[in-house]
C-alpha cells in the first residue's frame, strides 16, 4: 500500500466508509464493511447499533489473545525511525537510510506489534511532518484491516503543541502543528474559554494526523513547586484545575452536531494522573525510584481528587465523562486506610477498585503509566524500575493484580505473553468463566472508544487534506495569540515597552553538565537565547553592553536535581534538596525524618536531606542578570524568565527593571511584548515563593501554604498577580478563584 490508496463509499443517511480491501455488504440499501470477511453483516459491523452493543458483540467473539493485544499499549514510535535516536527499529532488517523505504513505511517492529501481539493502541512520538503522519497512519490502518476482525488502530500521543519543549516529561515533537503555551501558560490566561479553544485545536490537528487518543490533560494539582512536571499542570488551585480540565476534555472529545458528542472529530482524552501525582515528597518525581512517594501531610487528598471527581468524570458536554484515566507511578503514602498497603497506584486495590471504580462509579478505561510491570533495575538512580511495592511479584502476577483492581491497559507494554500468563493465573484462581468475563469487560471499554471515533467505518486519511489542516494559518494564529495571552509581567519600572530599533544587548547562556530525563549524562550547554536575525526585526543587537540602550536577559527557572549518586558513594543516603534558587542552597529547614521511605535497594527508610546543599545547573543565569546590571549602569535591564517551576526571584529582582515570566512561548512572542506590539495580560497561576525556607516548611499536598515574594516595589507575587502597561491588573479574572 505504498501509495496509501483507499476507497471511500458514500452511505445514504449513514457514515462514509473507507476501505482498502475489506469487502462491502449492502443491506436494506445501506453499506457496511465486512471486516470479518464472512459474507454477512455482524452486529459489530452494523453502524446503526450503539457503540456499547457493537463493542460487546465484538468482545464476545475475540480470542483471549485478541483481548490481551487490546490491553497492550505500544512504546513510543518514531516516524520515520532514524539511527541514533531512542526506541530504535528496523525496516526489513536494515536501518532506515539503508532500507530504501518511504518515510511513512511501517517498521518491522510495528508490523510485529499488530500481527503477532495483536496490539491496536500505538503511541507515536516523533512525526516528521503532517503528510508523513497521515500516510503512516494509513499504512497502520491497512495492515489492521487485513488482519482477523479488522480492528483498527487507536493512535495516541503525548502533548505535542507546546511552543517550547520542556525538560519535565519526554514530550512529543511539535512538528507541523500550531504552537501553544504549556499548560501553566494556558492557566495564566485565567480563561476557561481559551482552554476550550486550545483543546478544539488539538482535536482538529490530531484527527488530521490520525491520532484518536490524547494522553492528556494532566490535571494533577501543582501544589509542590519543586516537582519536575509542575509546568504541565494547570496550577495549584483545585477549582481552577477542575474547570480547565473539564473544558479541555469537553473540547477534545466533542464532535459538534452529534447527540452523544462522539464522532469523526472526537479525540479520546486520557486524564492523568489519578489520584494526583503532584504531592511528591521533596519534589522528587516518580519516574525514578528515588522519587516514588507522594505524601499528604496537609490532609488534602480530596483536593487532589477533585479535578477528576468533579471535573473529568462530570463533563458539561454531551460525552459526559472522560474516556480514560491514567494513574501515576507514585506510591500514595498512607491513603489506603482499608488495606494499609503502600504500593504504586495501579497496584492499589483501594485507589482503583474501591475509590475510582467503586465510590466514583467510573466505567471508562484505566491505563497504567508507561513501564510499571517490568522487573526493577538494581540501581535506584535509574530511569524505569517502577513496579513500586510489588517488586517481589513476577511480571505476570503484577499484570494480574492490576487487572483484579480494575486496570484495563498497560502503558508501554508491547509483548502479549505476560498478559496471557496473567490470564492463566486468573483462571487458576477464579475459574475460566470469571476470568474471561473480566477480560471481556476491558475489551468492551477499549473497543468502545474506537467505535465512538468512527474508526471502524473509516480510519483512513487524505494526506493532502491533512496538510491543509495541520498547522493551518487559522490555528497557528490562534496558538500565537494564546502565547501572547500567557506571558505574565510582574515588574515594570517605566521600562516597557521599548521603542523599536533601540540597541539591545542579549547575553548567551551556559548550563553546566547534568543528568538528563533518562538519568544519562548531559554535557555542558551553551545557548544563544534568540536568533540574531529575529532580534534585528525589532531592535539592533549589539554584543557590547556599553553600546546598548537596554539589556534583555533570557533565563530559566533553576534546574536542580533531588538525588546524587556521588553523595551515596560517599556514605550519604543519596538525597539532596531540589532548589528553586540559583545560588547553592543549604536545607536547614528540611524535615529531620522523611514522611515516606523504604526500598529494597536501600538499607534505611529516612530520605531526609536536611543540612545538605542543593545546586542549580544554571546558576550562571543569575550571574547574567547581575553582570548585565553592573555593565549597563543606569540603563534598563529586562529579564525574561522561562518558568518551569515557581522561582525564588529575590536573588535577581533588585537588579531587574522589568520582569516577564513565560511558560513556554516562541521568542517572537517575548519580542512582541517587549517592543509593545502586544500588551501583557496574564496573571500568575501560582505564587512565587519568598524563599526556600517557606518551601521546605510547606506541605507537599497543600495549595497556597507558601509565603509569596514581595518585591522592591511592594508587590506580592501571589496567585492572580500580574501587570499591564498601566500597572497592576484588577479585572474580573483576579476574583474568579478568590478562595485561594
Amino acid at each position: 500500500m505504498s501509495k496509501n490508496t483507499h476507497t471511500l463509499i458514500k452511505n445514504p443517511g449513514g457514515p462514509q466508509l473507507g476501505t482498502v480491501d475489506a469487502p462491502i455488504l449492502e443491506v436494506d440499501g445501506l453499506y457496511f464493511k465486512d471486516l470479518a470477511r464472512i459474507g454477512k453483516l455482524l452486529p459489530y459491523e452494523d453502524w446503526r447499533l450503539d457503540d456499547d452493543a457493537r463493542a460487546k458483540d465484538l468482545a464476545g467473539r475475540l480470542s483471549i489473545e485478541d483481548i490481551a493485544g487490546l490491553m497492550l499499549y505500544s512504546p513510543h514510535q518514531m516516524v520515520p525511525n532514524m539511527p541514533g535516536g531512542p526506541f530504535q527499529a528496523s525496516y526489513d532488517g536494515k536501518p532506515f537510510p539503508e532500507s530504501g523505504k518511504e518515510k511513512w513505511a511501517l517498521t518491522d517492529q510495528q508490523k510485529q506489534l499488530l500481527s503477532r501481539d495483536h496490539v491496536r493502541h500505538v503511541l507515536v512520538m516523533h512525526l516528521e511532518s503532517g503528510e508523513i503522519a497521515a500516510r503512516w497512519s494509513n499504512e497502520l490502518q491497512h495492515l489492521a484491516e487485513s488482519l482477523p476482525w479488522g480492528i483498527p488502530v487507536n493512535i495516541s500521543s503525548d502533548p505535542r503543541h507546546g511552543a517550547s519543549k520542556a525538560n519535565a516529561e519526554f514530550k512529543s515533537g511539535a512538528d507541523d502543528v500550531s504552537k501553544w503555551p504549556e499548560s501553566m501558560g494556558i492557566a495564566a490566561a485565567f480563561s476557561p474559554e481559551l482552554c476550550r479553544e486550545f483543546a478544539e485545536a488539538v482535536s482538529t490537528e490530531y484527527r488530521a494526523l490520525g491520532i484518536t487518543t490524547a494522553l492528556s490533560p494532566q490535571i494533577d494539582l501543582g501544589t509542590e513547586p519543586r516537582w519536575m512536571r509542575f509546568e504541565d499542570t494547570f496550577g495549584p488551585h483545585p477549582d481552577m484545575v477542575t474547570e480547565l480540565g473539564r473544558q479541555y476534555c469537553d473540547g477534545l472529545q466533542t464532535t459538534k452536531g452529534e447527540a452523544d458528542g462522539w464522532g469523526k472529530n472526537s479525540v479520546c482524552a486520557m486524564a492523568k494522573h489519578w489520584p494526583g501525582g503532584g504531592p511528591c515528597e521533596g519534589g522528587r518525581d516518580a519516574h525514578y525510584p528515588f522519587g516514588k512517594f507522594a505524601v499528604y501531610p496537609g490532609n488534602h487528598a480530596k483536593d487532589h481528587e477533585k479535578p477528576f471527581t468533579k471535573g473529568a468524570l462530570k463533563l458539561n458536554g454531551p460525552t459526559g465523562c472522560v474516556s480514560a484515566i491514567m494513574p501515576y507511578y507514585t506510591v500514595s503514602w498512607g491513603l489506603d486506610k482499608v488495606n494499609g498497603k503502600n504500593v504504586g497506584n495501579s497496584y492499589s486495590h483501594y485507589l482503583i477498585h474501591d475509590l475510582l471504580r467503586g465510590k466514583y462509579q467510573y466505567d471508562g478505561i484505566v491505563c497504567t503509566d508507561w513501564g510499571i510491570t517490568q522487573d526493577p533495575l538494581p540501581e535506584i538512580d535509574s530511569f524505569s524500575s517502577r513496579c513500586y511495592g510489588v517488586e517481589d511479584l513476577t511480571v505476570a502476577q503484577r499484570h494480574l493484580l492490576a487487572i483484579e483492581n480494575g486496570v484495563d491497559q498497560f502503558g508501554g507494554n508491547s509483548e502479549i505473553t505476560p498478559i496471557l500468563h496473567a490470564y492463566k493465573l486468573g483462571c487458576e484462581k477464579y475459574g475460566e468463566a470469571v476470568m474471561r468475563e473480566r477480560m471481556e469487560l476491558s475489551a468492551v471499554r477499549l473497543l468502545k472508544n474506537m467505535f465512538r471515533c468512527g474508526l471502524f467505518e473509516n480510519p483512513y486519511l487524505n494526506p493532502e487534506e491533512s496538510v491543509l489542516v495541520i498547522g493551518s494559518q487559522k490555528l497557528c494564529q490562534a496558538g500565537y495569540k494564546a502565547q501572547l495571552r500567557s506571558v505574565v509581567m510582574v515588574k515594570n519600572q517605566d521600562v516597557l515597552p521599548v521603542k523599536k530599533q533601540k540597541k539591545v544587548y542579549i547575553p548567551d547562556r551556559t548550563i553546566k553538565a547534568r543528568k538528563s530525563f533518562f538519568r544519562t549524562p548531559m554535557p555542558e550547554q551553551h545557548i544563544t537565547p534568540v536568533a540574531r536575525e529575529l532580534v534585528n526585526r525589532y531592535f539592533n543587537q549589539t554584543d557590547s553592553p556599553e553600546e546598548a540602550d537596554f539589556a534583555l536577559v533570557f533565563i530559566e527557572s533553576p534546574l536542580s536535581d533531588g538525588y546524587s549518586s556521588e553523595d551515596r558513594r560517599q556514605g550519604g543516603n543519596g538525597y539532596v534538596p531540589i532548589s528553586l534558587q540559583y545560588r547553592p542552597y543549604k536545607a536547614v529547614a528540611a524535615r529531620n525524618e522523611s514522611i515516606a521511605g523504604g526500598d529494597f535497594r536501600e538499607d534505611f527508610k529516612n530520605r531526609s536531606y536536611k543540612g545538605k546543599i542543593g545546586t542549580a545547573a544554571n546558576e550562571a543565569d543569575l550571574d547574567l542578570v547581575l553582570d548585565a546590571k553592573a555593565a549597563m549602569g543606569d540603563k534598563p535591564v529586562v529579564v525574561c524568565l522561562r518558568m518551569h517551576n515557581p522561582t525564588i526571584v529575590s536573588e535577581l529582582e533588585g537588579a531587574a527593571d522589568a520582569i516577564l515570566i513565560d511558560f513556554g512561548v516562541q521568542a517572537q512572542a517575548i519580542l512582541d511584548i517587549v517592543s509593545g506590539v502586544a500588551e501583557p495580560s496574564a496573571l500568575l497561576p501560582v505564587p512565587m515563593p519568598a524563599n526556600m525556607e517557606t518551601v521546605e516548611k510547606h506541605c507537599e499536598d497543600s495549595p497556597f501554604d507558601i509565603e509569596p515574594y514581595v518585591d522592591t516595589c511592594g508587590h506580592a507575587y501571589d496567585f492572580a498577580f500580574g501587570m499591564n502597561w498601566y500597572g497592576v491588573i484588577d479585572d474580573e479574572r483576579v476574583r474568579r478563584y478568590e478562595n485561594a
